[in-house]
């Protein structure tokens, strides 16, 4: 009976990749998480919100910390990138989202979501193309003198970029830069949010709750010490054992 996620709290771990695509992040990290769950009108977000945490400071942070990547603002295909696998470990059946979607907004609501995308993504690409022929100042320099611009730019790329197997692994693989953008339509979990979800388990079995809902995910996340959600608890001067037991509070008054 247990470890069963409620359907706020499967549409605030599916909301989370949402918002890493919209930031137009390659990666869904503890702060997306976090957005998602000040973002999702729960009264764990409401308890979150009175300390100054909202979604407007969260994203305000995430952006100044990380910055956007290529693509924000997009969205991206609904439920197509997630980490299926991440996800089914925890409990989470996609299909099962998606048909819960279909039944409420018609059997066809995932088809148009994508076609809607796929235009959008169609009409940035052809207005992209439209500005690669604009006259460049730099064609107006003698042959002899851009050869020698190419030959130095050339030169100091070679000299200036570390060789492969110097760069850290993470780097190497692209993960968690803001920059890089989903390259095929697949956005990971980083390692501290899987450990986010493992802690959202372990907060429901110490309950005893026989359903994992929005507050264990909350209760969680003020209980990881690791990525960037402790420090921005930190920057709005909240507690985060304080808004741990604010929270269970808020909750057993509620039960």
């Amino acid at each position: 009976m247990f470890e069963r996620f409620t359907p706020d709290a499967r549409a605030t771990v599916v909301h989370a990749q949402h918002h890493a695509r919209r930031l137009g992040h390659n990666f869904i990290g503890g702060e997306h998480i976090l957005l998602s769950v000040v973002s999702a009108g729960q009264p764990a977000s409401a308890v979150l919100g009175a300390h100054g945490i909202t979604p407007e400071y969260v994203e305000t942070e995430i952006v100044r910390r990380i910055g956007l990547g290529r693509g924000a603002g997009s969205g991206g295909v609904p439920l197509g990138g997630l980490d299926r696998e991440a996800l089914a470990s925890i409990g989470i059946d996609l299909d099962a989202v998606r048909d819960r979607i279909e039944a409420t907004f018609g059997p066809n609501a995932m088809a148009e979501a994508d076609l809607m995308v796929q235009r959008r993504l169609k009409g940035r690409r052809g207005s992209s193309r439209a500005h690669r022929f604009r006259l460049d100042p730099r064609r107006a320099l003698p042959p002899g003198l851009r050869r020698r611009r190419r030959r130095f730019r050339t030169d100091r790329a070679v000299t200036t970029t570390p060789p492969r197997s110097s760069r850290s692994p993470e780097t190497a693989a692209g993960r968690c830069q803001a920059g890089g953008g989903p390259q095929d339509g697949h956005i990971p979990f980083t390692p501290v949010a899987k450990q986010i979800l493992e802690l959202t388990l372990r907060e429901t079995r110490a309950l005893q709750d026989p359903n994992i809902g929005v507050q264990h995910i909350a209760l969680a996340l003020t209980a990881v010490r690791r990525g960037m959600v402790p420090s921005l608890l930190a920057a709005a001067d909240a507690s985060a054992p304080a808004l741990h037991a604010e929270i269970l509070d808020r909750y057993r008054q509620a039960s």
